[in-house]
């Protein structure tokens, strides 16, 4: 499935985030480090086979040219129980192994489709005092991006999709599933194959910058300073709450320095 044509991520007002800001860097975090105990690091349940999904495999693997012979004889006597009982416990240890490398190398970085949800701008958006950034998805590093499925139970894995079918990425259907409790977040995720990885994006990868209701002047102006030395192009957004919703309202507005503000005879 493609991604909206924009997608968007909460920052909370930090050294870190204005590095990442002036560096115009997307951070590919360890998933090791978040904060859902379920979120990336799920144990797969594995589907018990059936008789007829045991002698599709069968079938599949004696067609393979380079089978061993031992594995060959043992394949040719069509023993269900004993070749589900050894597709299962394979499929465990497999499963385990791809788990476990996913955690240590990946990175991942997550983005959500909406920009006015309360509960992201209290959580990622330093409790309203931050900003929310917002990226064109046509650009890197978006074009492979993942959405996200939410569930209320966990997953299961079929082990003859897993074997058979080429386009079938177990590990990375894991790791973009999450709990029902988190649909709120609407969230697509990018998966770097080494965590720690800081990615630079284009000026115009970066289209518009919403700045959080709770604000300050300050953090605002230095915001705005970093981004009008290097992203000429993006759109501005205040933020204020609304007086009749529970919700974010946001206007578009135009900074000016103090230094082009006394040019202009404005202070």
């Amino acid at each position: 499935m493609n991604p909206p044509a924009s997608l968007y991520k909460y920052e909370a007002f930090s050294t870190q985030s204005l590095l990442n800001l002036k560096g115009q860097i997307i951070y590919f975090g360890s998933p090791l480090k978040f904060n859902d105990p379920y979120d990336c690091a799920l144990t797969p349940n594995i589907l018990i086979p059936t008789d007829f999904e045991i002698e599709t495999i069968r079938q599949a693997y004696l067609k393979m040219p380079n089978i061993p012979a031992r594995s060959r004889q043992d394949l040719e006597v069509f023993d269900p129980p004993r070749m589900r009982e050894s597709l299962m416990r394979a499929a465990r240890t497999g499963f385990s192994e791809m788990v476990d490398k996913f955690l240590a190398q990946r990175g991942v970085a997550c983005f959500s489709e909406t920009n006015d949800d309360l509960l992201m701008w209290s959580h990622y958006g330093g409790h309203y005092k931050g900003f929310c950034l917002e990226f064109n998805t046509s650009t890197e590093p978006f074009k492979k991006i993942n959405q996200v499925k939410y569930v209320s139970m966990l997953p299961g894995i079929s082990i003859s999709n897993a074997l058979l079918d080429s386009d079938f990425h177990p590990v990375q259907e894991l790791f973009c599933t999450k709990s029902k409790a988190w649909e709120y977040e609407k969230e697509w995720r990018a998966i770097h194959g080494v965590a720690g990885t800081q990615f630079r994006y284009s000026p115009e990868t970066l289209t518009g910058v919403y700045f959080g209701p709770d604000i300050d002047e300050q953090s605002l102006e230095i915001l705005c300073l970093i981004l009008a030395g290097q992203n000429e192009s993006v759109q501005l957004w205040r933020g204020k709450r609304s007086t009749t919703e529970f919700r974010v309202l946001f206007e578009p507005f135009t900074y000016m320095s103090y230094l082009d503000a006394k040019r202009r005879g404005l202070r």
